[in-house]
């Protein structure tokens, strides 16, 4: 049974989407892109957002999302705005009735790359590897990508291996 994953980064400039299979272990690329919001007002990109994302999965046909969650940031005004961006991102896949796993960046760079404080050039370069691409994806694609295989993998990859009762400590578990 075949398995399709969509996997986000929400950004209010720059919304990073992902999508692959999932058979058994084996996980196949099916597409990725970013969708890039226009200057202006916040609802109108919140909006772009939302239709954007409404044709991705109208077009892909997703069974399940995994979206990146929100960092805290040092700036709380782009902490609100990311997790606007993150709603609207949100929205778009409980609108289409798909259920939808959230990561944290730590989960999900520790799951493609064993480091959960990998470089992006890491997760690109991971990335690329584990779906068999041609080329390097973009930071926003490749972290879209790695959101769905972190979900693929069961959260925290390390081939299904249960991880409660364990902790995260320096992007290892313990």
């Amino acid at each position: 049974m075949i398995t399709r994953i969509l996997g986000i980064d929400p950004g209010l400039r720059i919304t990073g989407f992902g999508v692959l299979d999932k058979q058994g272990q084996q996980l196949s690329y099916v597409a990725s892109g970013c969708i890039k919001t226009p200057d202006g007002e916040l609802p109108e990109r919140l909006k772009v957002i939302l239709l954007s994302l409404g044709e991705v999965i109208a077009l892909h046909q997703p069974q399940q999302v995994a979206v990146e969650k929100v960092f805290v940031n040092v700036n709380p005004q782009s902490t609100l705005l990311l997790g606007q961006a993150r709603g609207a991102a949100i929205c778009a896949a409980v609108s289409a009735h798909l259920p939808v796993a959230e990561y944290t960046a730590l989960q999900v760079k520790q799951s493609v790359v064993g480091n959960g404080h990998a470089a992006k050039e890491q997760v690109q370069e991971m990335v690329k590897r584990l779906l068999n691409l041609s080329g390097t994806p973009s930071p926003d694609a490749a972290d879209a990508l790695a959101c769905a295989i972190c979900h693929a993998h069961g959260g925290m990859g390390l081939g299904g291996l249960a991880t409660k009762g364990f902790r995260v400590k320096g992007g290892r578990l313990i």
